[in-house]
């Protein structure tokens, strides 16, 4: 049986900005871009306590918490103490899956070193990296798979370390709320909460056969998660391969300027997610789904890497076609890229991109 780890740095960029300037210690603080269209990427537990949270956008935040203090990101610091997180990894385990500059999944079956106990490696994990780093702390979640590892590593936040055993698994998925599951978002939580499924007992009494007519591929997937069941091993190789925001409409769209003024919606949290990771792509993809629940996607591949907020935008309107639409009411908007790579030092789009 797998040992996984699944460690969450504690609200990462504002708890790096609080180690930098202690004077703000206790205060509402959210790291955001400043800007129109700019979202939340990270708030302090204090900020949370006004409704202030991640992808938030930053004009809602300010609404709903009118004192709240905003710093820009200093990405080159928070990339410096994510290599210090790293490492404290790589002293116990080369399977290391990263799944964000604060998050990775450890696979510790057979540790480096240390005793051959998953919640010993993570406790000396968190001390290690407080150590190092000059008070900052994480969460871990430890289990036998790495759908329950982070499901535990979200269940104590802050400083927290849940272990979750073979034998809690059944009382303890029953008893969740179905939007706690990762991979169920609010719109399908949503849809199953209007079907009466409101938590994973209610969840696990729904037939697959039920969950596939219902969802599609995608019902396969809950029906293993009502149960805990996830054989995904942990992935060293580390390549984050695209980045994308969709978006599922309360009411569905009908009308193209409608769609033309959600999707720069997207682009703009686009934008922001790619820039908090420092990347861009040369591959844009536009997803959209009908009303009949039918899903269509398009792409483009361009010369060079593209993550502003106005070209995303152009791509994914250009793509956007009446064609493709044929008149049909539309539920959800999505652009991801892909072809993943550093922006430093890119060159400006040549000519081509000014035609679309």
């Amino acid at each position: 049986m797998r040992k996984i780890v699944h460690v969450d740095a504690d609200a990462f960029y504002a708890s790096v900005e609080l180690r930098d300037q202690p004077q703000l210690r206790g205060q509402p603080v959210a790291v955001a871009y400043h800007g129109p269209r700019s979202v939340v990427t990270t708030a302090t537990y204090e900020a949370r306590q006004f409704g202030v949270h991640s992808a938030l956008p930053l004009r809602t935040a300010l609404a709903r918490c009118p004192h709240l203090i905003v710093i820009e990101p200093r990405m080159d610091v928070y990339r410096e103490v994510s290599r210090i997180l790293q490492g404290v990894f790589y002293e116990f385990t080369d399977l290391v899956e990263p799944l964000s500059l604060d998050e990775a999944y450890l696979d510790v079956t057979h540790p480096k070193q240390g005793p051959p106990s998953a919640t010993l490696i993570a406790r000396e994990i968190k001390r290690l990296v407080k150590e190092r780093t000059g008070g900052l702390t994480v969460s871990c979640g430890v289990s036998f798979n790495k759908l329950l590892s982070k499901l535990g590593s979200g269940m104590n936040k802050p400083n927290g370390l849940t272990v979750i055993l073979p034998g809690d698994v059944e009382a303890l998925v029953a008893g969740l709320p179905v939007g706690a599951f990762h991979g169920i978002g609010p719109v399908t939580a949503r849809r199953l909460e209007e079907r009466g499924v409101k938590t994973g007992a209610d969840l696990q009494a729904v037939s697959l056969q039920e969950l596939i007519s219902l969802f599609g591929v995608h019902g396969r997937q809950m029906y293993a998660v009502a149960r805990g069941q996830d054989d995904r091993p942990v992935d060293p190789s580390g390549e984050r391969k695209s980045v994308g925001v969709e978006e599922t409409f309360d009411q569905d769209l009908r009308e193209l300027p409608h769609m033309h003024s959600q999707l720069q919606i997207i682009a703009a949290r686009l934008q922001q997610r790619l820039r908090a990771q420092d990347l861009a792509g040369r591959t844009v993809v536009l997803k959209v789904k009908f009303a009949s629940f039918e899903s269509v996607s398009r792409q483009i591949s361009l010369p060079a890497p593209v993550s502003l907020e106005s070209e995303l935008y152009r791509i994914a309107t250009h793509l956007l076609t009446p064609e493709l639409l044929q008149g049909r009411a539309v539920r959800l908007l999505g652009i991801t890229v892909g072809h993943l790579q550093d922006p430093a030092g890119r060159n400006v789009l040549p000519a081509l991109f000014d035609s679309l």
